[in-house]
């Protein structure tokens, strides 16, 4: 989950929404969605325990030609987008550091090393995605800490600076609810647990763990970060920036000390490429071992590595960060996955009604507040979009329908019946 959003989305949420407190507002109030929905996929993802995560439970809810739909979207803007946002997330960071390196070689070279590692040896990629996962995290707690040490230390005149906008207004505006569009890309990842569900032991117990435990400790830390960035730096000049993370550090602790944090940054973010491109691989997987015309999909390696899959991930990603502007990979990815997301949640209200006896190791906490108040937030979200970007929504929809119109090319009767 923690990836380049967090690194840097903020200066683009402070230039739509102009007011820092707003732009906290977001990264808290988009945790506590990422958490509702999390604990739905925990209940779906421990009594469905399959591979493949909105494509195998989309295809159970609702129909194949729906979870289809779902996992080539998945494929294209829940994996290979962000994996190519990440990658220039990071060419960005390094560039800020040695302005001689060009941003996008460097994206390529993150892409194509990273799906080597993971397309060859399952064990050794999962071993190193492990090590770097825990120094990414490692990280972030260090900037938080060390950044609030110095901000008490002394002060924080940023924080002084007057709003562009008012809060309550900024808090209520349509802007804001596009915002947590762009807010939600930060977060994505917080479903991830799903897509591995029919690898793991006891996912009754591990996936909830995983799903709900992961979202609050990212939710926590991804507040903090945000208190330090708009504290160290004045939100004009933050407004629209990309490498936030680049700006804060160097108002914090110096130039060197800057570029040094920048460099850790990009390092954290070669461990979001990893597990982008690890468990979005499974996805593609599940679908090449459900339809026939698929089948090269499922194609292993002889350590267990899905070397198809993810050769495949790597051509897209590599693709989009050659044609994609970032700003709008963020938008597109972002307004895509909360319309699958809606739909996955909505599938807890529906299974509890349809197959009331189905085993469920675990069950969603006060249901139905979970799911309604996940739906909720996306539909004001995805509304909000269509006011505020409505070429990106069209690119949605266009998106999805292409996706749609593959099913009918590739569907196995069997399988559609």
């Amino acid at each position: 989950m923690i990836g380049t959003g967090v690194f840097t989305t903020t200066g683009v949420l402070v230039r739509e929404l102009g007011s820092a407190g707003a732009v906290l507002a977001a990264w808290a109030i988009y945790g506590g969605v990422a958490l509702a929905g999390a604990l739905c996929y925990a209940e779906l993802s421990s009594a469905l325990a399959v591979n493949g995560g909105e494509y195998a439970l989309l295809s159970r809810i609702y129909h194949p030609a729906v979870g289809f739909a779902a996992g080539a979207v998945s494929l294209v803007v829940g994996f290979a987008a962000p994996v190519a946002a990440c990658a220039l997330g990071f060419g960005g960071y390094v560039h800020a550091v040695f302005p001689q390196l060009p941003v996008v070689p460097l994206a390529l070279a993150l892409i194509v090393a990273a799906s080597l590692l993971h397309g060859h040896h399952m064990q050794r990629g999962a071993l190193t995605q492990n090590v770097v996962t825990a120094l990414k995290v490692l990280l972030v707690i260090a900037f938080a800490l060390a950044g609030s040490v110095v901000l008490v230390r002394d002060g924080a005149p940023a924080l002084a600076e007057p709003a562009r906008v008012p809060f309550v207004e900024a808090l209520l505006s349509p802007p804001f609810a596009a915002g947590l569009v762009l807010v939600s890309f930060a977060y994505s990842g917080w479903n991830a647990a799903a897509y591995i569900a029919g690898e793991l032991r006891d996912p009754g117990r591990t996936i909830p763990r995983a799903l709900a435990l992961g979202t609050l400790v990212v939710t926590l830390l991804y507040v903090a970060l945000n208190v330090v960035f708009l504290a160290a730096v004045p939100a004009t000049q933050l407004s629209g920036v990309v490498e936030v993370g680049h700006l804060a550090a160097t108002a914090l602790f110096g130039s060197r000390a800057g570029a040094a944090v920048s460099l850790l940054i990009a390092a954290g973010l070669v461990s979001t490429v990893g597990a982008l491109i690890m468990t979005g691989a499974r996805a593609s997987e599940a679908m090449g071992r459900d339809h026939a015309r698929l089948s090269l999909l499922a194609r292993r390696t002889a350590h267990g590595a899905p070397i198809v899959s993810v050769s495949l991930q790597a051509a897209l990603a590599s693709a989009l960060v050659l044609a994609a502007k970032f700003d709008t990979l963020l938008v597109w990815t972002g307004l895509t996955l909360t319309i699958s997301a809606a739909l996955t949640v909505a599938g807890v209200i529906i299974l509890r009604r349809r197959e009331p006896a189905l085993a469920r190791p675990y069950r969603v906490p006060l249901y139905p507040l979970a799911p309604l108040l996940f739906l909720a937030f996306a539909a004001w979200s995805l509304i909000a979009s269509v006011i505020e970007q409505p070429l990106i929504v069209l690119a949605s929809a266009v998106t999805i329908a292409l996706a749609l119109a593959l099913y009918a090319v590739v569907r196995d009767v069997r399988t559609a019946r």
